[in-house]
């Protein structure tokens, strides 16, 4: 709820400077017009308060109400309404009166689209009957010289502020999904690539690698008795252990190299332009890191981690074999005793089960 109403109130700033500016130039194209009419000092006082007064008690009634996106929606109805009600009281002058729905429609489709539009100019009609039936219906459409120059104010500089004010809600938007886009594609715990993120880059590289010719090599990697990590010192000492791993990894590899969590206690590492002996030399690297690295100081927690090597080569069928000759490979270095790195094109026997490990 706190952050809704941050946004709410992000909304009605970035309103706030727009309405005060449009006011105040609405002001310029009405008066010309109420001065041709010999408009009462009540008309007068009106106008006056609704160009420069509402527009601050439009903000203050945003800033202080529970929720003030939806507050500020009533205020654009209320921005609307103002501007049929001096559509009726400009006696239908032509020009001022096209340029006050014109503006005003235009800031409400930017702002809403089709629905926040209907919503305004229902208001803006009825705001506008209404001003007929008090003070009375007088159509004068004729348009002086004198009114063409005071709406050139209104015409040429709020279009600019409405796209301005568009221009930061869309940049705001597409920030908003780039950091979505970036969530969907990142581990919460070890903010690496997730499993289906990393099997996109190994398809990507795969594919690169069968285009090219250029070496490309696959480390997986699994924290060995991780569950025993678990079991004595609780799941929140795991998932430090998890993080610290996602950490080192990304100190210990190469800027070009990738990282994800394959599941579990399992990291996949794609390394481009890497063929079998660079590979072992940086499994071995990230390997004696982590061997050396205290994951929880509090508790001293230590761990070792097993890691499969596998280089693609013309006798691999996909980047999911690859992966999966990677795998064997870990396999094997599990069942060796752990803590060590076995590549994939040093096995000779058949793949051993998992349940064997």
């Amino acid at each position: 709820m706190a952050i809704d109403k941050r946004r709410g109130l992000r909304f009605a700033r970035r309103l706030y400077l727009p309405r005060v500016i449009g006011t105040a130039l609405g002001f310029i194209a009405v008066a010309s017009v109420l001065y041709q009419n010999d408009a009462n000092l009540a008309i007068w006082a009106g106008l006056a308060a609704s160009s420069f007064v509402w527009p601050h008690v439009a903000y203050a009634l945003a800033r202080y109400s529970p929720d003030p996106y939806r507050y500020e929606l009533v205020n654009l109805t209320v921005d609307s309404a103002f501007g049929g009600v001096w559509v009726a009281l400009m006696s239908f002058n032509l020009l001022p009166s096209v340029l006050f729905v014109t503006m005003l429609s235009m800031d409400k489709i930017s702002l809403g689209g089709a629905r926040l539009l209907a919503r305004t100019a229902t208001a803006q009609v009825l705001a506008c009957g209404a001003a007929v039936l008090l003070f009375g219906l007088e159509v004068r459409p004729q348009t002086t010289m004198l009114n063409v120059i005071a709406c050139l104010p209104l015409l040429v500089v709020y279009p600019i502020l409405v796209g301005v004010v568009t221009n930061q809600l869309s940049r705001r938007v597409r920030e908003q999904n780039r950091q979505l886009a970036k969530l969907s594609r990142t581990d919460g715990l070890s903010t690496l690539l997730n499993r289906t993120a990393w099997e996109e880059v190994a398809a990507t590289e795969f594919r690169r690698h069968r285009r090219s010719g250029s070496p490309v090599s696959l480390l997986m990697l699994d924290i060995d008795h991780f569950k025993r990590i678990n079991d004595s010192f609780g799941h929140p000492a795991g998932d430090e252990v998890i993080r610290g791993i996602g950490a080192l990894l990304r100190l210990s590899m190469r800027e070009f190299d990738v990282a994800g969590r394959y599941g579990g206690e399992e990291f996949g590492i794609i390394l481009p332009e890497t063929g079998f002996a660079g590979a072992k030399v940086i499994a071995e690297r990230i390997r004696k890191a982590i061997e050396a690295a205290v994951m929880v100081e509090s508790e001293d927690i230590r761990c070792t981690v097993s890691i499969g090597a596998a280089t693609a080569d013309q006798g691999t069928a996909d980047h999911g074999e690859w992966i999966a000759r990677a795998d064997r490979a870990l396999y094997r270095a599990k069942q060796l005793g752990r803590d060590r790195t076995v590549q994939f094109e040093e096995l000779g026997d058949p793949m051993p089960a998992e349940g064997q490990l």
